[in-house]
């Protein structure tokens, strides 16, 4: 998020934790184009913030990582094993309390997707009964999801299940997509936007308002429709992980 160039989704400093990794998969291990990239950033963010302070290691001192490479790599054993701790993880001392407690509410993970088609995985829907039954959940406002949902007026959403996982993290911008978000899977096509065919179910919603809400968009809506095809299991994001129902 410009001029404070901090990320709309956790609002660390970026790039974050979860950028960097995105920029890892994006650039593919091209060490010199993801540098030129992040230098052109770097010579923007410089006219941008006040306290320009250590700017060269935020934006490209963690891509030359130990002995120059992208990854950090262990050699006490016989051949090369990328190590299994997170090299980019904030030091404890220094997490955002808050963004550690919302990391401890367990959240279900559900899929809003708009005509053009455009979606979004998002883990912040919330479903209010009354009359009319509304719902509201917090978006990326940069994203193509918001862009289609404004112009469109309504969007679909869609609790995912266990079996939903490589497609919530392509949908998050955490995993590659060649051909398109919707190249693969199966699709049923909805006046609101294409669902998975294997959902549990979704649900066609109105756009009513949108605001902006800490580093997000707070998207109100009415439900305008509901398809529940079964009762299947709910995938969950719980402390940067997602998980599934145990009992």
């Amino acid at each position: 998020m410009r001029p404070a160039w901090r990320c709309r989704t956790c609002g660390a400093p970026w790039p974050c934790q979860p950028a960097r990794l995105g920029l890892l998969r994006e650039f593919r291990g091209d060490r010199t184009a993801l540098l030129f990239h992040l230098g052109g950033l770097l010579a923007e963010a410089n006219t941008q913030l006040s306290d320009a302070t250590n700017l060269h290691g935020r934006f490209l001192g963690w891509v030359r990582g130990r002995g120059g490479t992208m990854f950090h790599v262990n050699h006490e054993q016989p051949g090369a094993e990328i190590h299994h701790t997170d090299p980019f993880a904030v030091p404890t001392g220094q997490r955002s309390p808050v963004r550690r407690l919302r990391g401890r509410l367990a959240a279900s993970v559900t899929l809003w997707t708009a005509p053009g088609p455009a979606g979004l995985t998002v883990s912040s829907t919330l479903v209010a009964e009354g009359e009319p039954d509304r719902l509201l959940g917090l978006v990326d406002p940069e994203s193509e999801l918001w862009a289609a949902v404004e112009d469109a007026g309504r969007f679909a959403v869609a609790p995912l299940g266990p079996r939903h996982r490589q497609l919530a993290d392509r949908f998050a911008g955490l995993f590659p997509s060649p051909g398109g978000l919707f190249a693969i899977d199966a699709w049923t096509e909805t006046p609101y936007g294409p669902v998975p065919s294997d959902a549990g179910g979704w649900a066609g919603c109105r756009l009513d308002a949108a605001r902006e809400y800490g580093w997000g968009l707070l998207v109100e809506a009415t439900i305008e429709t509901v398809d529940l095809a079964g009762d299947t299991a709910p995938l969950l994001h719980y402390r940067g992980r997602y998980r599934q129902l145990t009992d």
